[in-house]
């Protein structure tokens, strides 16, 4: 198809455009990951660091050795996998009654939904009822109070609103019931919705600290994220000091730590994406029909 020279500008503007804007969202990954590789020396001089001028492994040595960290690792990785499963069951087992149209108070019971995206109990209340549980110092207090986000509940059940309702009598008339119905129909061709649920829920575990540093006391229960804030944000780089096993180490500097810190938590994540992005676009688009 041939371009007039209007469109022909307009594309290469818009490449540009697009360009600038995709260089800016990468340079601060690509600063973090080239501090992280520097050596103390390099870490610590002025100008744009694109690349590693001379490569150092010791943070990355540092932060590993450190028993806090691997900790953390591991309780993060336990926290984000039992919270998406748990939270995507959840999220399925309320959204499937509230797509039926012969369910009654169906409109009432998801403004009661709704409302709780506008309205909460507060920070004090919230800890009060997590302290009343028995939940403190325990996984399910990271997971409990944002298994059943209303979001969440909306997008997967206008999705299911948008399946055929000729599945649902075609399953009735073989004998199956709502439970059947939900785990052998509606889940299975919900897939891009639930990837896309299941993405956010996953990135919101992951990244979460401010209430494993309310509800966990324990470090052998912290999660990273809040190992991670310690370092960042207070600077405490004594945190990392009781990892040193190898006093020939020495190459590294408190912001080559941190960036180090900073790769390894954002890894697993980058992994995963590519994965679940294609369902992406299409679970938002289908999911969030309106009625």
């Amino acid at each position: 198809m041939n371009q007039s020279r209007g469109e022909k500008i307009f594309g290469i503007l818009n490449m540009a455009a697009l360009g600038l804007v995709a260089l800016l969202c990468l340079y601060p990954f690509l600063y973090t990951l080239t501090i992280s590789l520097s050596t103390a020396s390099e870490a610590s001089r002025e100008g744009l660091h694109l690349f590693p001028r001379e490569i150092s492994f010791a943070s990355y040595r540092m932060v590993l050795s450190n028993p806090n960290i691997l900790t953390g690792y591991g309780n993060t990785i336990l926290r984000t996998v039992l919270g998406t499963t748990l939270s995507l069951l959840g999220v399925c087992i309320a959204a499937y009654p509230l797509s039926r149209r012969e369910m009654p108070r169906r409109s009432m019971i998801t403004f009661m939904i709704v409302f709780t995206m506008l309205f909460n109990g507060g920070l004090v209340p919230t800890y009060l009822l997590i302290r009343n549980l028995g939940l403190i110092n325990n996984i399910f207090s990271l997971i409990f109070p944002s298994m059943l986000a209303a979001f969440n509940i909306i997008i997967v059940k206008n999705f299911f609103q948008s399946l055929p309702e000729s599945l649902v009598e075609s399953a009735r008339i073989d004998g199956a019931g709502d439970w059947r119905i939900l785990f052998t129909i509606f889940i299975p061709l919900s897939k891009p919705a639930l990837a896309t649920v299941a993405l956010w829920t996953s990135v919101f575990h992951w990244n979460s600290w401010f209430d494993a540093m309310l509800y966990i006391t324990d470090d052998r229960k912290q999660v990273l994220q809040t190992f991670l804030q310690r370092i960042v944000i207070e600077s405490n780089t004594q945190l990392m000091e009781v990892g040193i096993h190898d006093t020939s180490v020495v190459d590294f500097t408190s912001e080559t730590v941190k960036a180090a810190t900073i790769i390894i938590t954002i890894l697993p994540i980058i992994c995963v994406y590519p994965f679940l992005q294609k369902y992406f676009v299409k679970g938002i688009m289908l999911g969030g029909v309106k009625e």
